[in-house]
């Protein structure tokens, strides 16, 4: 059977080999076997009841919860040449009838629905006359309670193995706990289902957290770091969305909002003009991203803290989809906890208590200043196989460590005594720097023995150093105003029974991350871009996204080989037979054209 799959992998798809666990999940499928399939974002997940669908002899329904994200993969297969088609709230009555005339006849593989149409009682008896194969649930993450997007509609899918018993169902999810897997089988009723949880690590992605300073500066730039480039920035708040949208748009910067506030027509034109590369940047709450399924988002930009570790690992996650190297930026403040918990008021207790944990977590994360892969890893009960993972600014020295952290975290704990545990970050870094601000005189701070002890550190590496030192159980906050006192960690560092790590940028070059140099390498860059074009021209002539003609990974698969003949266009990744048909001339002509002009070989692997 894996014999048979392996060659659709390559007609349709065009790839030669298996992700990781892909092949495991496949045959767990084609034996006839539920399961619960968690596989990283980029990871692969959608081929794993695509490939067996193909192969299957009756229809696979594959259930997702975003008409956006269905459209995205009926489009997608479609252009691979396989028989795709969905049924939502969008389509016409004629376009309905359609899908359900190909159902009839026998010649659809993959039916695209939505969990709450699935469960409907009329769908499912025509689902009982029809011959089923397979029932994929995508995104099954929201069956559960206890995951970061519970979907009350998803926990309505147990229905299916009642009225289907021998048809197998399988769950597919990026981000699930053992706890949200367990909770996954039971809600959903599947038959000891085999459980397959890839690495929760994402090594493409390069990450950094900074304190925010100026979110402006900081956005530009990333941005600027990625001219030309897809990605997407995350806010707090609406007014937040609304405010830097605008800032980056008066600067010149291709953006546009996307949050629950505006209308659904509004965040639909919005989304399809980021789709389809109308703009570069969309500018977001964390209403978006579950329906996009845009593998070449090459930057993730968080201007405040998410609010838990699995919001965070989903979110920075839909970058680099592609397997290719993408950049993951986190700017917090100390500040982000106090408007979270604020947000967090009108929970129960119980669920409170609960996000509040989930919130020092995600805090932790950001002021630890460990490897942040392997900090992402253990959260998931996972870790890392290496010492250095060569993808965050931690490891690739963009931190440098204060050999004097002690001494520092000395002084800034005894100020926060001398100022009687009165006081927020803010204010104390003004005490320790020496500040000539107005209130300081005014309340005789500036006679203080800790007074101007770190005058040496501009103010915001000071504060910095106070939000570590909160990070590190050496100090808490509390009250409206986020005031500051000593714990009894805090306590055992001021004595010198503990030593706390204090982190601050290098004052060097940063190694380049392993994999930017891997993705890049033996890459001509000016063909890249010739085919980028000649990309967006084949996408807006047959009206859709440019990255399901061609992904950035197969551009630069072909700007790496140079092929000069079709067979040799086969040998790229992403590229299989009907996708050679449609475009196989017109690309090869563009690589000769290129090479011809810039006196550079074809084929340099066949030398």
């Amino acid at each position: 059977m894996m014999k048979d799959v392996k060659a659709a992998l390559a007609r349709y798809w065009g790839y030669e080999s298996f992700l990781p666990l892909q092949k495991q999940a496949i045959d767990s499928v084609m034996q006839g076997r539920d399961s619960i399939v968690v596989l990283p974002t980029g990871g692969g997940k959608s081929l794993c009841f695509q490939a067996p669908a193909v192969l299957f002899p009756g229809l696979t329904i594959v259930v997702s919860p975003l008409i956006a994200l269905m459209k995205d993969q009926v489009d997608a297969l479609a252009e691979c040449g396989i028989p795709a088609a969905r049924i939502d709230s969008s389509l016409t009555t004629d376009e309905r009838n359609d899908a359900w005339t190909r159902i009839r006849a026998k010649t659809l593989k993959l039916l695209y629905v939505a969990p709450e149409r699935l469960v409907s009682e009329n769908f499912l008896a025509l689902m009982q006359q029809t011959e089923l194969s397979f029932i994929a649930i995508d995104e099954a993450h929201c069956v559960s309670m206890w995951g970061h997007d519970f979907r009350p509609e998803y926990r309505q899918l147990g229905v299916l193995k009642d009225r289907f018993p021998k048809v197998p169902v399988a769950a597919y999810t990026a981000t699930a706990t053992a706890k949200v897997r367990a909770d996954i089988g039971q809600q959903l009723h599947l038959n000891r289902p085999e459980t397959i949880v890839g690495s929760f690590d994402r090594p493409n992605l390069v990450y950094r957290v900074h304190a925010r300073t100026d979110r402006i500066r900081q956005t530009c730039q990333v941005l600027d770091r990625h001219k030309g480039e897809s990605g997407i920035i995350y806010c707090i708040r609406r007014k937040d969305v609304e405010g830097l949208c605008a800032e980056l748009n008066a600067r010149g910067y291709k953006t546009a909002p996307y949050h629950a506030g505006m209308s659904a027509e509004g965040r639909k034109a919005n989304q399809d003009a980021f789709i389809t590369d109308k703009i570069d940047t969309i500018v977001a709450t964390i209403a978006f991203g579950m329906g996009i399924d845009k593998p070449n988002v090459r930057y993730v930009v968080h201007t405040g803290m998410p609010k838990t570790l699995e919001h965070y690992q989903q979110e920075s996650g839909r970058a680099g989809r592609d397997g290719l190297e993408a950049e993951c930026c986190l700017f917090y403040s100390g500040g982000d906890f106090g408007v979270w918990k604020g947000l967090l008021r009108d929970m129960q207790p119980r669920a409170q208590q609960i996000a509040v944990e989930k919130l020092s977590e995600m805090y932790n994360y950001c002021t630890g200043g460990f490897c942040r892969h392997r900090t992402l890893l253990r959260y998931f009960g996972q870790d890392l196989e290496k010492a250095d993972c060569a993808a965050c600014d931690v490891c690739l020295g963009e931190l440098d460590c204060m050999e004097d952290s002690l001494v520092i975290a000395q002084k800034i704990l005894s100020c926060i005594l001398r100022l009687g545990e009165r006081y927020g970050g803010g204010y104390t870094a003004l005490v320790l720097v020496g500040s000539r601000d107005q209130r300081i005189a005014e309340n005789h701070h500036d006679a203080l023995t800790t007074y101007g002890l770190l005058k040496d550190y501009p103010r915001h590496t000071v504060h910095d150093w106070i939000e570590q030192l909160v990070g590190q159980g050496c100090a808490c906050k509390s009250g409206e105003y986020n005031v500051l006192t000593v714990t009894d960690r805090g306590r055992c560092v001021l004595k010198g029974l503990e030593k706390p790590r204090l982190l601050r940028p290098a004052q060097r070059p940063a190694r380049e991350a392993k994999a930017v140099a891997d993705s890049w390498q033996g890459v001509d860059r000016g063909l890249f871009e010739a085919l980028r074009r000649l990309r967006a021209k084949l996408a807006s002539e047959k009206s859709v996204p440019a990255y399901i003609v061609f992904g950035d990974k197969t551009l630069r698969d072909m700007a790496r080989k140079r092929p000069s003949t079709a067979e040799g266009l086969l040998t790229i990744n992403g590229v299989g037979e009907t996708k050679r048909q449609q475009y196989g001339r017109t690309v090869l002509a563009a690589i000769r054209d290129y090479c011809t002009e810039n006196s550079i070989e074809m084929d340099p692997q066949n030398r």
